[in-house]
């Protein structure tokens, strides 16, 4: 199988879980990114994933090509940048993130993240 391909369903599962679950149940959602931003562990374990899951990809899927494939190197650098701001500046990024993310946004980013999820599935699965 193709990288393209099963980052591609891999991203479709996880984005419409939880595209969802924001959708669906708001308050949990608010709550758990609350939680998250209040505790260093899961701040420094989440970038510290986030840049191991972003420079893979980069490694390994750093195509800059006119297909749907540079959505999984996009994916790719946007995991690692973000995992080396929440392991080098943590604190400046929870503050950029308390900023836009709250319950009135949720549903947007539920949005979103739906999309994307389709947008995943539709050339992990379907195309």
């Amino acid at each position: 199988m193709d990288l393209s391909l099963f980052v591609a369903q891999v991203a479709a599962i996880v984005y419409l879980s939880v595209g969802v679950g924001m959708l669906l149940d708001k308050k949990y959602y608010a709550k758990l990114l609350e939680g998250i931003m209040k505790d260093t562990t899961a701040m420094y374990i989440g970038g510290f994933m986030a840049l191991i899951a972003g420079f893979t990809l980069v490694t390994f899927h750093n195509e800059w090509v006119k297909s749907w494939e540079v959505l999984v190197t996009i994916i790719g650098w946007i995991a690692l940048i973000k995992g080396v701001m929440l392991l080098a500046f943590p604190s400046t990024l929870v503050g950029m993130t308390k900023s836009w993310v709250n319950a009135k946004n949720l549903k947007t980013f539920s949005v979103i993240v739906i999309a994307l999820g389709l947008v995943f599935g539709y050339f992990g699965f379907i195309a």
